[in-house]
């Protein structure tokens, strides 16, 4: 999956010699929480509601400008980037929202909102569905077996999620099945020798 596939396309910019009053205001009127800042054409900054939020003094801020606390070098990611590489920007930098460029040029906007509903696509979670969590145990095979159980109660497999230590013996594997009867397919799982963790119907 690129980012192109996911960012927002309809990206509002502004000036870095804008106030802060005018950046509050595109903030409220398009529901947004950052602003990629550009001049002549191409990105100088970035600002988001955290920035003007730090910098608020309610006397002076029609005299603070875009330019006085966007971030001057804000990480940047490109188009064709995997999503997971943007994920783990926002992860590990703790942010919201990264600017979508080519070269200098802002094409898009990718936040965590957007990361949120490519992951909740991917794994099905608002099509009519249950899941079975269950620990495989490492056992060759395991995950091939547990499949056929489930297609033998008319369930199919939507997603898969695994969390974990290293040990494959203690990971638990999260499967997002189609509607179905998944307590039976619990039961009949715990009799073939494997640990049902929860079932959600």
């Amino acid at each position: 999956m690129k980012v192109k596939n996911w960012m927002s396309r309809d990206v509002v910019t502004i000036s870095p010699e804008a106030t802060l009053q005018d950046a509050i205001g595109l903030m409220k009127k398009h529901s947004i929480r950052h602003i990629p800042v550009v001049e002549d054409g191409e990105l100088v900054g970035w600002v988001s509601e955290g920035d003007i939020r730090g910098a608020y003094l309610a006397s002076l801020i029609e005299d603070i400008r875009v330019r006085d606390v966007m971030i001057k070098e804000p990480i940047t990611i490109s188009p064709e980037a995997d999503l997971e590489e943007a994920a783990e920007v926002l992860y590990r930098h703790g942010i919201g929202g990264i600017p979508v460029v080519e070269g200098r040029q802002v094409v898009g906007v990718v936040t965590v909102t957007d990361i949120m509903a490519a992951f909740i696509q991917i794994m099905g979670i608002l099509k009519e569905s249950c899941r079975l969590d269950v620990i495989l145990g490492g056992k060759p095979k395991a995950f091939e077996h547990v499949s056929q159980i489930i297609r033998r109660h008319g369930g199919e497999i939507i997603s898969v999620g695994i969390s974990g230590p290293e040990d494959k013996s203690k990971r638990v594997y999260f499967l997002r099945l189609t509607k179905c009867d998944v307590r039976s397919i619990a039961q009949e799982v715990e009799r073939a020798g494997y640990k049902v963790v929860s079932v959600i119907e």
